[in-house]
């Protein structure tokens, strides 16, 4: 079966840096576009960003824009998040979650259980 798990969250200060890895198995890692998704607490979830099947598209939103970098190395089936200039907004459980497209738009139909990361001084 398909199997996400995230590894690499713990307490950062601010302006530190971090990098989360998601291991995927159960489906063909290197023929989907991942995400990562956060959510901070009480709060929504917010997307944080996309990367394509090979590596070479990539898509952020505002609020991490500059600081995060995703990447992926199919030969591992791993999915990473190098998360740098850490800011106490920052502080969230992170998703990684694969890419499905439907006739409602792109969504995500598998979704690891989360890291929790603290930007605290």
């Amino acid at each position: 079966q398909v199997q996400l798990v995230e590894s690499g969250g713990g307490l950062v200060q601010p302006g530190g840096s971090l990098r989360l890895s998601c291991a995927a198995s159960g489906f063909t890692f290197s023929s989907y576009w991942m995400n990562w998704v956060r959510q901070a607490p009480g709060k929504g979830l917010e997307w944080v960003s996309v990367i394509n099947s090979g590596g070479d598209t990539t898509y952020y939103a505002d609020s991490v824009k500059g600081r995060f970098t995703i990447s992926r190395d199919n030969a591992k089936n791993t999915l990473y998040l190098q998360m740098s200039s850490l800011k106490p907004d920052d502080t969230a459980v992170y998703y990684c979650a694969k890419e499905i497209l439907t006739t409602r738009g792109y969504g995500m139909d598998y979704w690891g259980k989360g890291s929790l990361v603290t930007v605290s001084s």
